[in-house]
């Protein structure tokens, strides 16, 4: 099954673009495409130079005529499900939802529904298109039991500047952590790069081989053996609050994979409570904030009836 027809461009390179890279120069043309659809596309051999397949880091010349066929992306039998979920703010471009714990985001092997995707296709019949087929409209994601604020994309258009927002990292997220521990410094800075665990293939870990990964905090409160934080991530690795605090030997209270399991707690304590960004039509800057759901609110009232 597949989504629209296929477009086709077409692009004369000026003076001023000669000596660029051809995927620089693409994603200055075709602005509603991530870089990598676009890098796919070229490597798929669905971009030629005067008729001549090309490679992504092909200098382009003066005169040079690029053509571009973007085939449509096939739609998988994805199934609008009637599942609640609480639409903090929307309109035709994207929408800011407060997903609840214990939803996964999207289809995946051996979960194929009961997705916040389908969840949303029963809410608005338009999500944007994404390279992967089974994340219609999904910019970014949060962890099937983190709870708390996501932005969805409903147009082409509003998904690709939404991404290099992210990839810019102009994106401003903070979470309310609970942590083991008492943090000595009341903020500070968590920078070490993440991979994935040769260990064990479904765990992420601090590696001098992983990716660039930062963690800004601040201590919110401070509870008897535990500390609330405040943790704004400036980079967007997988689990990248839980890794960063379990490395520095403060695990995310309930979060089993990585060393805190809870006795009060089924879930990590871990709660998407603000989200900012530029609109991607208007350039205006939107904030949303999130109050702690029941369940984490109930630990928090537990810990201070304790103290006293």
């Amino acid at each position: 099954m597949q989504g629209d027809t296929q477009s086709r461009y077409s692009f004369d390179v000026g003076p001023e673009e000669s000596g660029r890279r051809l995927d620089a120069f693409l994603a200055q043309q075709l602005r509603d495409l991530s870089r990598s659809r676009l890098q796919k596309l070229i490597k798929e051999g669905h971009v030629t130079i005067n008729g001549c397949p090309a490679k992504a880091g092909c200098k382009l010349k003066k005169d040079d005529c690029v053509a571009v066929v973007v085939p449509p992306i096939p739609i998988t039998s994805l199934t609008a499900e009637d599942i609640p979920v609480a639409v903090v703010y929307e309109d035709d471009d994207l929408l800011v939802i407060d997903k609840p714990p214990g939803l996964t985001v999207h289809p995946a092997p051996g979960h194929p529904a009961h997705t916040l995707v389908n969840a949303l296709l029963a809410h608005c019949s338009r999500l944007a298109p994404t390279d992967d087929a089974s994340r219609p409209g999904i910019v970014h994601r949060l962890d099937k039991d983190t709870s708390g604020l996501m932005m969805v994309a409903k147009s082409a258009s509003a998904y690709a500047n939404l991404v290099n927002q992210f990839k810019s990292h102009s994106v401003v997220k903070r979470y309310l952590v609970l942590v083991r521990g008492r943090i000595s410094s009341p903020q500070g800075v968590i920078e070490a790069p993440i991979g994935r665990s040769k260990r064990n293939r479904k765990r992420m870990t601090v590696t001098p081989d992983g990716r660039e990964a930062s963690t800004h905090y601040r201590v919110v409160k401070y509870f008897d053996i535990y500390t609330l934080v405040e943790a704004s991530p400036k980079t967007g690795r997988t689990h990248q609050i839980r890794v960063h605090f379990s490395s520095i030997g403060h695990p995310v209270v309930g979060d089993s994979t990585y060393g805190a399991r809870s006795p009060f707690l089924k879930r990590q304590f871990l709660h998407s409570h603000y989200l900012g960004f530029m609109h991607p039509s208007s350039g205006e800057f939107m904030e949303f904030r999130s109050e702690l759901p029941a369940d984490l609110r109930h630990v928090l009232e537990q810990r201070d009836e304790e103290a006293q």
